[in-house]
């Protein structure tokens, strides 16, 4: 449980030290360089690999018991939160309505996580990382005022971010046993056989 609690106190920090507009990362751009990017890069890297690394080791304590229909909610949602994410890289009309879509995935993708998991692992990485997307778009909002709305966009472009979801949402479904160690509908799984009881 530790590697998880500082993957995601780490994850937090690197990430809201820029978003709170504090002058630490302009330092270490003037003292670093061009080499700022690439630790950057490299600490992100750490997170990630401290959380998937937390995930597997932490004991799957339970503190609540998901509803019944939190499995598919959870994926309707995680569904949602890639569609953000999609949007928030290409032109289109969800940036007119959410000002940070990729954050707000996140907030989603975390929120759908706790509908189908009720395990203390679960609270520390989902809900660490729902609240820190939170907090990020208030720090930028006050950091940078208020926002100029992005110009409309083709309702025929708006297929693009749906299909990069949906792509998005396939790998993820057969990649998520490997990455979580546990498949991403449970529900859908098949159940063990009994085994047959010795004559």
């Amino acid at each position: 449980m530790a590697l998880l609690v500082i993957g995601v106190l780490f994850w937090s920090g690197l990430h809201l030290l820029p978003s709170a507009g504090i002058s630490v990362r302009t330092i270490l751009i003037e003292r670093l360089g061009s080499a700022y990017q690439g630790l950057f890069a490299l600490g992100i890297i750490s997170c990630v690999v401290l959380m998937v690394l937390g995930w597997r080791s932490a004991p799957p304590t339970v503190v609540y018991t998901p509803p019944a229909w939190g499995s598919l909610a959870a994926n309707v949602l995680v569904f949602l939160a890639l569609l953000l994410f999609a949007a928030s890289a290409m032109a289109t009309n969800i940036k007119r309505i959410i000002r940070h879509p990729q954050l707000a995935g996140v907030a989603t993708w975390g929120v759908a996580h706790l509908l189908g998991n009720g395990e203390l692992r679960s609270l520390v990485l989902f809900g660490g990382l729902a609240l820190w997307s939170v907090a990020a778009m208030v720090f930028i909002n006050r950091r940078d005022g208020a926002r100029e709305e992005p110009q409309p966009q083709p309702l025929s472009d708006e297929w693009k971010p749906l299909a990069a979801a949906l792509v998005g949402f396939v790998v993820l479904y057969v990649v998520h046993p490997y990455i979580s160690g546990v498949p991403a509908t449970p529900h859908l799984s098949p159940r063990p056989r009994p085994t047959p009881p010795y004559r």
